[in-house]
């Protein structure tokens, strides 16, 4: 197994204890540092457990790789190095600290043993974190920025010191049936108190801190104030969502911006039962709270409710939680790719709308430059009016209706991305003209405009990692061109191949099988959305057709 490391890993793994056993044979572990066994044989999911002398049978073993352990931590100090070559060998705390040294520049890496299905080993793996990994006070100043500065320029720094001004971060929103909504904070300086109010400096919210509480696993211990370094759950918080900065408000200053991707992957679900529907409804826009990669939406036409997210996998884990969580039944669509729309050319429309019923009428004429813009940037609007061909009154009424139009496409009816959109001329009636009736016209408008300025539909692209066995690639590689892929390249880990990929999320439904079958379960992959890129046209049109 440490060998397996090293060969696929290419890291130095550096042993600190083995096991006694293996599998349902699994008694416990031999600590190599203190040269001691950890043994857990009772029937309380390893709560308890007993510490003696090595056993005869295993102490060369344990003095051979105790020997190995200790020349690589001591190559982490020169006083070390040369004690050792004196014959000294570093006492029991020494040798914590070479390793905690050997581990933080990653010359190596700790290796443990132990049992998570029958919680064998769990206490000296917390001991470890402890012992080897870095601590709020081993990292340099956490840098943020002004909540008042645009461009995010990062100048203020905030450390691991109580005498600080508070800043945290909310790294995680939880709801827990007895608490309700919990949300997870890391607090990089100063401290915080039961009923502080402090600021939610992403959002400009105050929040008033009620319930703190330390976890430990699912149990809640209740807190009065928060220390530099310390991570918490806060109870009751109405503002914050996941990535904001809490902070004092007199010393403002946001820790991080979190940008989340578009879904790209979305499944219709409907509950079996009218029992299920108010469950349905609150479960759902929980698990919204929580990841805000996921989206929860209806569908104007259908009325259906629509789950989208970042892949297969995790709508998949988002409906076992309806489930077991929320206890609701329903039933659950086959997976639809979100697809986009955009535009191939710039064109200039005009349109006129006129309706008259025998009283006052409408009137409204709009004159539109549409032009597509570069992939990832979205959508803008510029009045370009001068002279008042349209009064300034009316141009929320011409963007409104271009708005309206975004979320449904020409081709197939999916959202239209990257493109701007100038007013450029109009007209206007003193009596019939409206902010409802330029609202109208402009919507014509696009409507028609979008048909002329090329409409083409995009797909997302994802980016595809692939580690295999070596014998396999070409199968791998292979199959991946099957699915419309561009392999971008090839790199080794270990012993391993890893293969680079842009594929079509459309292509990508059930791969994990195939790709479990092709390797004998051997290879593994990963995805994440890159880009969109225009469909094939013979793939358009039967997009086109599937969906009118």
């Amino acid at each position: 197994c440490v060998k397996m490391i090293k060969d696929r890993t290419g890291a130095q793994p550096a042993p600190v204890q083995f096991p006694i056993g293996a599998e349902d044979k699994l008694e416990g572990i031999v600590d190599l540092i203190t040269m001691e066994e950890w043994t857990w044989k009772g029937e309380d999911l390893g709560a308890s457990w007993t510490r003696q002398p090595i056993r005869e049978d295993l102490l060369d073993q344990a003095e051979t790789m105790r020997s190995e352990l200790i020349e690589l931590a001591v190559e982490q100090d020169d006083e070390a190095m040369e004690a050792y070559l004196e014959g000294n060998e570093p006492d029991v705390a020494t040798l914590r600290k070479l390793i905690r040294k050997g581990t933080l520049s990653m010359a190596f890496v700790p290796v443990l043993a132990g049992s998570a299905f029958k919680n064998k080993g769990v206490q000296p793996l917390l001991n470890a974190v402890i012992d080897f990994l870095p601590s709020p006070l081993d990292v340099p100043a956490y840098m943020g920025f002004s909540p008042d500065d645009e461009t995010e320029t990062r100048n203020i720094a905030r450390s691991a010191d109580d005498a600080q001004p508070f800043a945290g971060l909310a790294f995680k929103i939880m709801n827990d049936p007895f608490v309700g909504s919990l949300t997870f904070t890391r607090i990089y300086s100063g401290q915080m108190k039961k009923g502080d109010s402090i600021m939610n400096s992403t959002k400009g919210k105050r929040e008033r801190i009620g319930r703190m509480m330390m976890m430990h696993s699912n149990n809640r211990e209740e807190i009065d104030e928060a220390f530099a370094g310390d991570i918490i759950a806060l109870a009751g918080l109405k503002e914050t969502t996941t990535g904001d900065t809490l902070c004092d408000a007199s010393k403002q200053v946001v820790l991080e911006t979190m940008t989340f991707p578009d879904p790209v992957i979305e499944i219709a679900i409907e509950p079996k039962t009218k029992a299920d529907q108010e469950k349905m409804s609150q479960g759902l826009q929980r698990l919204a709270a929580e990841d805000p990669s996921f989206r929860v939406e209806t569908d104007l036409e259908s009325g259906q409710t629509i789950m989208k997210g970042m892949g297969e996998l995790h709508l998949d884990i988002l409906v076992d939680r309806l489930k077991r969580e929320f206890k609701v039944e329903a039933n659950i669509g086959a997976p639809q790719v979100a697809y986009r729309e955009t535009i191939s050319h710039q064109i200039e429309h005009t349109y006129t709308h006129k309706k008259q019923t025998g009283g006052s009428g409408q009137f409204a004429e709009v004159k539109l430059i549409i032009t597509p813009t570069e992939p990832g940037e979205g959508y803008a609007f510029e009045s370009r009016i001068i002279g008042g061909s349209v009064p300034k009154e009316y141009i929320p009424g011409v963007e409104k209706g271009i708005q309206s139009v975004m979320d449904s496409g020409p081709l197939a009816g999916f959202p239209v991305i990257d493109f701007k959109v100038a007013l450029v001329d109009g007209k206007y009636h003193d009596v019939d003209s409206s902010v409802l009736a330029f609202e109208i016209a402009s919507r014509m408008c696009m409507r028609e405009g979008l048909k002329k300025a090329g409409a083409k539909l995009l797909e997302p692209i994802m980016k595809v990692e692939v580690v295999t066995p070596e014998e396999y690639t070409g199968n791998v590689i292979g199959d991946l061109t099957s699915r419309r892929g561009m392999v971008q390249g090839q790199d080794s880990r270990g012993n391993a191949n890893v293969i680079n990929a842009f594929v079509p999320l459309a292509n990508m439904f059930g791969y994990i099988n195939n790709l479990r079958s092709m390797s004998s379960g051997r290879a593994q992959f990963t995805m994440q959305f890159d880009h969109y890129e225009p469909v094939p046209q013979n793939i358009s049109d039967e997009i086109q057709a599937k969906y009118a």
